[in-house]
């Protein structure tokens, strides 16, 4: 008996109608009574000759309608296993190919040279990166020019190499390099400038340091230029971004003072302090150094607060203070201060989410002491992976 597959699951294979699951199955194939797969309508070749075995994507075989329906029902599935009703779903926004403007590669010195790419899924190895559909061509452009680099400078240990698009060019830090000596110290500048990189820093265990920055580098968030301290999270995608943030400022349209809870940079704050005061919370000590100077420079109303937000929430009578309250917590969520703002009297939240599962388990946090889920939009930034993401509004 033939048993139809009719969704993706969270880690990526295909469920059935008798739910079983099924490595690389979308909606529509069919599983065959002797177990083979018949490919229907939605299941595509992969564009990435490493496709399955690099671990950066998941879902190449899976066409648009196929991702948009696997990062909706993450979203939406996660909200009914706590029994919240929806108010509004927004449209799922999807990044396009080659829109990833920040990544860690893996390298390592071999003897013939070296590899640099992802690695491959549940394994350490290193998928030699040839060709990439998902990163920026700016930053596939350097894999080559690293690869040589980490054949003549890399140790016997794994590399790790960071890249981030900031205003100026490519970011690039490096971990694991063998950086001893004259001729290093004088080869690494010299490599940063003739690819064109905009700064050049190498970790060997105490901290980033500057091989190369001719100017500093920021990054620019709602038009105020932000400095980019290595290594610093910033959204995937500039459309992705832009997505998160249109959402926030529509949710919070109106609200005059605001706080802005694990700001990090201050993707969020600069954006909605025009009309409104914000509080930007961080706990990262560089993120909030350069969001503090930022908003000195800039003159907007950002107030850059130094505070572990899951040692020390804010309270209660702290929260009380403002009309409105935006979260973008890491992947664990933020029970603790979730718990805070329950116990207020705000009556409107913004929460952006990594991870639906957490953020469902906070949200039925909030519906419990009175607010309704009234918009969410899922998101997937990170095109043909399983990473989820999303922007919601809770009002009471």
């Amino acid at each position: 008996m033939s048993d139809p597959v009719l969704r993706i699951a969270a880690k990526g294979d295909g469920v059935t109608a008798q739910g079983r699951h099924v490595a690389f199955g979308v909606p529509g194939d069919v599983v065959e009574a002797g177990g083979s797969l018949t490919r229907g309508a939605h299941h595509v070749e992969p564009p990435c000759r490493h496709f399955p075995q690099c671990g950066g994507c998941h879902l190449q075989h899976a066409d648009e309608a196929a991702l948009v329906q696997f990062v909706t029902e993450r979203v939406v599935h996660a909200a009914e296993s706590q029994g919240l009703a929806i108010g509004e779903l927004l449209p799922t926004h999807l990044s396009p190919p080659r829109s990833r403007r920040r990544a860690t590669l893996h390298g390592l010195r071999t003897a013939q040279g070296a590899v640099l790419g992802f690695r491959e899924s549940g394994s350490h190895r290193v998928v030699d990166m040839r060709e990439c559909h998902v990163l920026r061509s700016e930053l596939f452009g350097l894999v080559e020019p690293l690869r040589g680099l980490i054949a003549r400078w890399g140790g016997k240990g794994p590399v790790d190499v960071g890249l981030t698009l900031c205003d100026q060019g490519v970011d690039c830090l490096i971990r694991g390099l063998a950086v001893e000596g004259l001729e290093a110290s004088e080869a690494l500048p010299a490599f940063a400038q003739a690819h064109g990189i905009a700064r050049l820093a190498v970790d060997q265990g105490y901290g980033a340091e500057m091989m190369w920055e001719p100017e500093p580098a920021t990054v620019t968030l709602a038009g105020v230029p932000v400095a980019l301290p290595p290594g610093a999270f910033l959204q995937a995608t500039v459309d992705g971004e832009s997505m998160l943030t249109g959402d926030t400022s529509n949710a919070l349209q109106g609200s005059r003072i605001i706080a802005d809870l694990f700001s990090g940079l201050g993707t969020f704050a600069f954006g909605l302090a025009g009309d409104a005061k914000v509080l930007a919370a961080e706990a990262a000590r560089d993120a909030h150094l350069a969001c503090n100077a930022a908003a000195k420079a800039s003159h907007r109303p950002v107030h850059a607060l130094h505070r572990d937000l899951f040692r020390n929430p804010l309270q209660p009578a702290e929260l009380d203070r403002f009309d409105a309250v935006l979260l973008d917590p890491p992947r664990a969520g933020a029970r603790e201060q979730v718990a805070a703002i329950a116990a207020s009297s705000l009556a409107r939240v913004a929460y952006v989410s990594c991870n639906p599962s957490s953020w469902a388990r906070d949200a039925k946090l909030l519906a419990d002491a009175g607010f309704r889920l009234a918009q969410v939009r899922p998101v997937g930034q990170f095109r043909w992976s399983t990473h989820v993401e999303l922007t919601s509004l809770f009002l009471r």
